[in-house]
């Protein structure tokens, strides 16, 4: 299918792109990756790059290579690439560039704790690797088909590309490095809005572009009437919960949260003595004051910003504490797609759903096999966007996924009528 005309590279409908607008979203990805690298550097350069190996963070100089490893591996070294989603992911590769890029980068095989005694290369060299795969990239870019099957792999190394990148500015705030970007600010409290009962088309069908395999296939819901929050929770709300005693209260919480909060009470170095979201130094319950450390430096919340950094377990207890429940995905996706106009606000911070990340019905894995089958029934469903995220990667059918502690992302959420 020929592509459709854009206007913009910072569109969401770049997951119809054609090589024209692709060439350009390829090189403003890496451009952004290499500036974020540089970023990193002014604080990390001294220490090689070293950080603390943390279970929720990849070792900054690893994330940088395997962003250009990935891009090669799917695209350069895959003699199969035109095939798109029907490529056969275990085929036989091209040899990289740089002799030792699988030993380094490929994330199927290199375990987690496994990377921070790698010998990599320096920053240097990765840059060259950066900017030598993104050309041979290119290259062939201009040869390819302009047609969907063919723009898969190129489309995937996009979006890829741009989620690393959040991770980067994600691996900076977790440090307390500094990282200059616009932070969501604070929006007035608006009542929450009643959405009809309706038939929903979830997923995505092949023929509509670009899909991640967790977005298909297109599948029917029926979707009663429900009261969906215009806007995340505040600040100002959460603070009422922590008032209250919402952390000392078990009948609030999920058992397993409930356990996830007794051992961050007795962890040493926790914010707060685990009475509070993750970053927080102080609340005032008084004043409703709270102070949260973003990238190194302690700021004053504003009382109508959105409450950052939350697990789903302190997202789901402040639920039970208002009486109310957290809204399933299609009940997200619904509220996006038509409840806009009405003030149906996102895109400052990911949200939790009360959604276990499962495979949709006729769901076929595509060939990144290590991307959503391994967190099935694991994960919970994050919709949305943050501050964070790339225009292009804010999709409404987007489906971002998470385990239920994890509150080193810009995480927040909404709630529904229970």
């Amino acid at each position: 299918m020929q592509s459709a005309p854009l206007t913009s590279i910072d569109s969401p409908d770049m997951r119809r792109a054609g090589r024209e607008f692709l060439s350009v979203a390829l090189m403003d990805a890496r451009n952004h990756t290499l500036q974020l690298a540089s970023q990193l550097a002014k604080t990390l350069e001294a220490s090689n790059f070293g950080v603390p190996q943390l279970p929720e963070l990849d070792p900054p100089l690893w994330e940088l290579g395997h962003i250009g490893w990935f891009q090669e591996w799917w695209i350069a070294r895959n003699l199969q690439r035109q095939r798109g989603a029907g490529c056969d992911p275990r085929a036989t590769r091209l040899a990289s560039i740089e002799p030792r890029a699988d030993s380094w980068w490929d994330a199927a095989y290199v375990a987690h704790d496994d990377r921070w005694a790698l010998a990599l290369p320096d920053p240097d060299a990765i840059k060259a690797y950066l900017l030598g795969t993104l050309e041979t990239t290119l290259e062939l870019l201009e040869k390819a088909p302009d047609e969907d099957d063919a723009l898969y792999f190129y489309r995937l190394a996009l979006f890829h590309e741009d989620l690393h990148g959040e991770a980067l500015i994600t691996l900076a705030q977790t440090l307390g490095l500094v990282m200059p970007v616009e932070q969501p600010g604070a929006r007035a409290l608006r009542e929450p809005l009643l959405v009809n009962a309706t038939r929903w088309q979830m997923g995505r069908d092949a023929g509509d572009g670009f899909s991640f395999d967790n977005e298909r296939a297109e599948h029917e819901v029926q979707v009663p009437e429900f009261e969906i929050d215009a806007q995340p929770v505040t600040w100002s709300q959460f603070v009422e919960f922590v008032d209250d005693g919402g952390y000392d209260r078990p009948e609030l919480w999920h058992a397993q949260g409930w356990s996830w909060l007794q051992i961050q009470a007795a962890g040493e170095g926790q914010h707060m003595g685990g009475r509070g979201p993750r970053y927080v130094d102080q609340i005032g319950v008084a004043s409703g004051a709270v102070m949260q450390n973003r990238f190194g430096t302690p700021r004053r919340m504003l009382g109508g910003q959105p409450a950052m950094h939350l697990t789903w377990w302190e997202a789901d207890a402040w639920c039970r504490w208002a009486g109310r429940r957290l809204p399933a995905e299609v009940e997200w996706e619904v509220a996006a797609h038509t409840a806009a106009r009405r003030g149906f606000y996102w895109g400052d911070v990911w949200e939790w759903t009360g959604t276990t990340f499962r495979a949709y019905p006729g769901f076929t894995a595509g060939p990144w096999l290590d991307y959503s089958e391994p967190c099935f029934g694991s994960h919970k469903v994050l919709r949305g966007a943050s501050f964070a995220t790339r225009q292009r990667i804010k999709h409404p059918k987007f489906r971002n996924f998470e385990p239920p502690q994890a509150n080193h992302v810009f995480v927040g959420f909404r709630s529904c009528a229970a």
